[in-house]
């Protein structure tokens, strides 16, 4: 019986065990399966905190995905669209204050001593020799002809130089170079007016028409002009009459910016005559002091030109008279200058002569001869290129650049 139990009870716990087998494996089968280990989230470590400060919670970044990643590189790594640059609008040129004019020419002379040693040194050297016989009154006569003083002003200059020698007997230098310097003012000339004659008699403004061939620097005059009466406190408007030299409004106009002067211009080989009267009108409507008109320059041979300055003349006349005409010459051009002031006389009145470029090859004597060919002075002369080196012309100040200290 004992038996029986036993053989009962072991094969309970047979039967028992086999069900936990089958029921092991049917709930292993059920079980979804394991995810795929994810990359751990790295966090940086916390910053120590401070001397004096709590330490920071610790807050981990948030991770991100693929488009917050990848969208702003590309765009970043894509190319910029064009800047668009608006023009700069070019600022107002700063107007110039021009040194004044009184004594310029005494500050220029200088350099215009360093070209007229031929002249003024050359005849000292003769005058000193102990004996002066027919060839150094020869050798006199050719150091001033060459310097283009002309032939009657020298036939007189050497005749009042033999008289005021033989007076004078025995010559020391300094009494040589005071004879001299009497002689060379007496033909150049201490009377004349020499002032630009920029007022008028009436209410209007002063006016000035320029005139000369092209090359000779009457544009450039115009310009450097304007600046001596800005800077003598004048208010001026300038004439762009030259129509048919490129660019030479444009030139002239550039010169008037500077200083605050207007220009009055036209088209490229519009009638002159027109411009120089719309210049004048324009400078009554502003009440400027003085009108400067600038004329065109093509060569004295052509009749076409002389016909168009008269016509010019008449026309700002239509205004009120004219208050100076000034012709201008290359001092370097010797004789030819003086047939080229012949040709412009016998058209316009001229009242006065600007020299330029005197400072370079030209010989002093033109002063002279120009003056004597019209019977009108040399009231301004051209010392280089600067803005300000146009000077009024005094006589004293020129004749002792001549002869030195």
């Amino acid at each position: 019986m004992e038996f029986l139990i036993l053989a009962v009870v072991i094969a309970l716990v047979a039967v028992g065990a086999i069900s936990g087998l089958v029921v092991s494996s049917r709930k292993k089968k059920q079980l979804p399966p394991a995810p795929p280990p994810s990359t751990p989230t790295i966090t940086a470590p916390p910053a120590e905190p401070q001397v004096g400060e709590d330490a920071a919670p610790t807050v981990e970044e948030p991770r991100r995905t693929i488009e917050e990643v990848v969208l702003p590189e590309a765009e970043a790594a894509a190319p910029e669209a064009p800047v668009v640059v608006e023009p700069e609008v070019p600022a107002a040129p700063e107007i110039e204050v021009p040194a004044p004019t009184a004594g310029r020419l005494v500050r220029l002379r200088a350099r215009l001593a360093r070209s007229q040693n031929t002249l003024g040194k050359g005849l000292l050297t003769l005058l000193s020799r102990e004996h002066l016989d027919e060839d150094t009154w020869e050798e006199i006569e050719e150091t001033l002809l060459t310097a283009d003083v002309g032939v009657k002003p020298t036939q007189e200059l050497v005749d009042r130089l033999r008289e005021r020698v033989k007076v004078l007997g025995t010559r020391t230098p300094e009494e040589l170079r005071t004879l001299l310097r009497e002689e060379l003012l007496t033909l150049v000339g201490t009377d004349y007016d020499r002032a630009v004659r920029t007022e008028s008699a009436t209410d209007t403004p002063g006016v000035v028409m320029v005139v000369g061939v092209n090359g000779t620097g009457k544009t450039t005059t115009t310009g450097k002009l304007a600046r001596v009466l800005v800077a003598d406190g004048r208010s001026v408007v300038l004439g762009a009459a030259d129509t048919f030299r490129a660019a030479a409004a444009d030139q002239l106009q550039t010169w008037g910016e500077r200083v605050g002067a207007r220009t009055v211009r036209g088209p490229e080989g519009g009638d002159p005559a027109s411009i120089a009267f719309d210049a004048v009108k324009e400078g009554i409507a502003e009440g400027a002091d003085v009108v400067l008109i600038d004329t065109a320059g093509r060569l004295h041979t052509k009749t076409g030109l002389m016909d168009e300055l008269g016509k010019v003349k008449r026309v700002v006349e239509k205004h009120g008279p004219l208050d100076e005409i000034l012709l201008v010459l290359d001092a370097t051009t010797g004789q030819n200058g003086l047939m080229q002031a012949r040709v412009f006389a016998e058209v316009v009145d001229i009242t006065g002569i600007v020299l330029t470029k005197l400072d370079g090859t030209a010989k002093g004597g033109i002063v002279v001869a120009v003056q004597r060919e019209l019977g009108v002075p040399v009231k301004l002369v051209g010392l280089g290129e600067g803005p300000d080196d146009l000077a009024p012309f005094e006589p004293e100040a020129f004749v002792d650049a001549l002869i030195g200290d």
